[in-house]
């Protein structure tokens, strides 16, 4: 089973929540060869309620798994703590969800719970906890006290900080994860599908509960496969988020733009200036580099908006 610890199913916090947008990222996931991930998404999320209820309702519960057109997902969540850094939890679907409106008061920065106040409500509920890119700027996990160093279950060897600085990034982690006898998983903290399978965990069995998943960690049955692209693919996807926000921003259908759906209406009306569908975004469509593509895409928006 291959699985990506660390994911999101929207592009962006403060965009809202899109049916059709989270169908295209699973789909694919199990392109990008996954069979499995986490759902980590932010806990203040827009819609992040509407996000597990479209996936319930789209898919088959097997144990703590939701079966999503054959793609086996954790359900999870990703807080900030007082401190700063990304705590990551996952567990069964109904206590991912009661977590979540027992932290509505902590979804604001200058509200969020410190560390120990935050693992002491986790522990109420089954759900495993991880630290989140624990060596990124500006978060301070390997700061906390040792007793709270203790309280975690695993630690995050997060592919986008491997695809900026993997020697360090590694060194740092699997340290971190040695001096306290914890498991170090990878996960690729994408928000875009570019980024799927830059950094993968391999297990030897497929795990349908969180405890089933976490027994296996803890016997080190896994083994963590980095891309030979993922440098490329995480400069990719950090490219493209960027210029599908603007998209909308400028008040255009980002989803419509990604999977290609405005270039078909567009066709039928006659209209076929339209640049290609970026569902298969890879930087080298047509020559391009994907700074150049991505600000073709860019520079027709702004035409078009200016136009209307």
């Amino acid at each position: 089973m291959y699985i990506d610890f660390h994911t999101h199913g929207k592009l962006a916090k403060k965009l809202p929540f899109s049916e059709e947008y989270t169908h295209w990222l699973f789909s694919e996931a199990q392109g990008a060869g996954l069979d499995a991930l986490c759902l980590t998404e932010h806990f203040n999320t827009w819609g992040f309620d509407k996000l597990y209820r479209f996936i319930a309702d789209h898919s088959e519960r097997e144990g703590d798994t939701l079966v999503f057109d054959g793609l086996r997902i954790f359900p999870g969540m990703e807080t900030d703590i007082a401190e700063g850094g990304h705590i990551l939890s996952v567990g069964p679907m109904e206590a991912i969800l009661e977590l979540n409106h027992r932290l509505e008061p902590h979804k604001e920065k200058g509200k969020f719970l410190p560390f120990e106040q935050l693992k002491d409500l986790f522990d109420e509920y089954p759900v495993i906890v991880g630290g989140g890119h624990p060596y990124r700027e500006g978060g301070h996990i390997p700061e906390l006290p040792e007793k709270q160093l203790k309280r975690f279950d695993f630690f995050d060897l997060n592919g986008k900080d491997v695809a900026e600085h993997r020697a360090i990034t590694e060194k740092l982690t699997f340290g971190l994860g040695r001096r306290f006898r914890k498991p170090v998983v990878g996960g690729s903290d994408t928000h875009q599908a570019v980024q799927y399978g830059c950094i993968r965990t391999r297990f030897e069995k497929t795990c349908t509960t969180v405890q089933e998943l976490y027994q296996e960690m803890l016997l080190g049955n896994y083994n963590i496969v980095i891309s030979d692209q993922a440098a490329f693919q995480v400069k990719t996807a950090n490219l493209l988020k960027r210029a599908l926000k603007e998209i909308h921003a400028l008040g255009g259908d980002y989803v419509a733009v990604l999977t290609g759906k405005e270039a078909a209406a567009q066709n039928e009306a006659g209209q076929t200036d339209r640049e290609e569908p970026l569902a298969d975004f890879d930087g080298h469509a047509a020559g391009q580099t994907g700074e150049e593509t991505v600000s073709a895409v860019l520079a027709q928006e702004r035409t078009r908006k200016n136009a209307s």
